[in-house]
C-alpha cells in the first residue's frame, strides 16, 4: 500500500467501492464513486502499488499534462476519505480503481487489511451489469447481502446468482468471511445501450444508497445528464424499427412485472425522499 499520509482516525467509517472493467457496465458503478468523491470533496490517502496487480499492456499508463509539465499516470486503485457527507456522524471511505489483472487474492487481502486499519464497520460494493431492461423506465438496482444482520436491518435478500464473478464478487465474499457487515448494489443497464456511459444507471445506484441509508446525496447535473442520455437512446431506437419494437416489448414486460410495486408504502417512501431532498437544498415544501 502506497500511503500519501498517516492513517487517519475516522468516525465509524463506511466503505463504498467500485471498479472499472467487467463489473462496470455503462461505467455506472465507477462513475457513482467518482461522483461521491467530487461532491464530498474526498481526499486521497493511499493507493495500491500498480506494479503488483496490473498488466500495463491491458491497462496502459496515460500521459497527462499538469501545469504544462508532462507526467505519467499509472492505473491503480485509490483509497479516499470523505468527512463531510450526509451519513451523520459517519465518515466514508471510497475505493475507486480498476479490476486487477492478476493476484486477486493478494489484492483483496491488502484492501481488507487496510479497511481494518481504518476501522471500517460496513463494506458496500457497487456494480453494474448488462440486462434485458428498457432505457425508458427506472434503472433496476438490486441490493443483496450474505450477512444476516444486514439482511434484516435493511430488508434485503441473499443473492441467488451462480456463475462467473468479478473482483466485486470476490471482495464481497472475502468481507463476509472476515465478519465485516457487507452488501452489494447492482444496476441493470440496457444491453442495447451499454457501450457508452450511462448516467441514468449511476443515478440509480446513488438513489439506492440514499434509500438504504436514509441520506441525501447532492446530485448536481447528474439528473439532467440522465435525461440527455435517455433522449439520445430514444433517437437511436427511433431510427431502427427492430430496436424500437424490442424496446416496446421490454417496456410491456417491465410494466406488467412492476404493477405490484405501486403500493402505498413504496409511494410514501418515494415522497418522503423527495421532501427530504427539497429540505436539504433549502427549498420550502410545495
Amino acid at each position: 500500500m502506497l500511503e500519501f499520509e498517516d492513517v487517519p482516525t475516522l468516525r465509524d467509517p463506511m466503505l463504498i467501492a467500485a471498479f472499472e472493467g467487467w463489473n462496470d457496465a455503462g461505467e455506472a458503478a465507477s462513475s457513482a464513486v467518482e461522483h461521491l468523491a467530487a461532491v464530498w470533496d474526498a481526499e486521497a490517502i493511499a493507493a495500491l502499488d500498480p506494479e503488483d496487480y496490473y498488466d500495463f499492456q491491458v491497462n496502459r499508463p496515460k500521459v497527462m499534462r499538469d501545469d504544462g509539465q508532462r507526467r505519467i499516470v499509472w492505473p491503480t486503485t485509490r483509497i479516499l476519505v470523505a468527512r463531510d457527507t450526509g451519513f451523520g456522524s459517519r465518515d466514508v471511505v471510497l475505493v475507486e480503481g480498476i479490476e486487477p489483472s492478476t493476484r486477486w487474492r493478494a489484492f483483496t487481502i491488502e484492501l481488507l487489511e487496510y479497511a481494518e486499519r481504518l476501522g471500517v464497520s460496513t463494506f458496500v460494493t457497487l456494480g453494474a451489469l448488462l440486462a434485458d431492461v428498457p432505457h425508458t423506465r427506472p434503472i433496476p438496482v438490486t441490493a443483496t447481502s450474505d450477512d444476516e444482520d444486514v439482511l434484516h436491518r435493511l430488508d434485503l435478500e441473499s443473492s441467488a446468482y451462480e456463475g462467473p464473478t468479478g473482483i466485486v464478487g470476490v471482495i464481497s465474499d472475502a468481507a463476509h468471511r472476515a465478519g465485516l457487515p457487507s452488501l452489494s448494489c447492482w444496476a441493470a443497464v440496457p444491453h442495447y445501450a451499454g457501450s457508452s456511459p450511462s448516467p441514468k444507471a449511476t443515478l440509480g445506484l446513488l438513489s439506492k444508497l440514499e434509500s438504504l441509508f436514509n441520506v441525501t446525496i447532492p446530485l448536481g447535473d447528474l439528473p439532467e445528464s440522465a435525461r440527455a442520455w435517455e433522449r439520445g437512446v430514444n433517437e437511436l431506437a427511433e431510427s431502427d424499427d427492430e430496436v424500437a419494437e424490442y424496446v416496446q416489448s421490454l417496456e410491456e414486460s417491465t410494466d406488467t412485472a412492476d404493477l405490484p410495486e405501486a403500493s402505498g408504502d413504496a409511494i410514501a417512501r418515494e415522497f418522503e425522499r423527495y421532501l427530504r431532498r427539497r429540505g436539504d437544498e433549502g427549498i420550502p415544501p410545495a
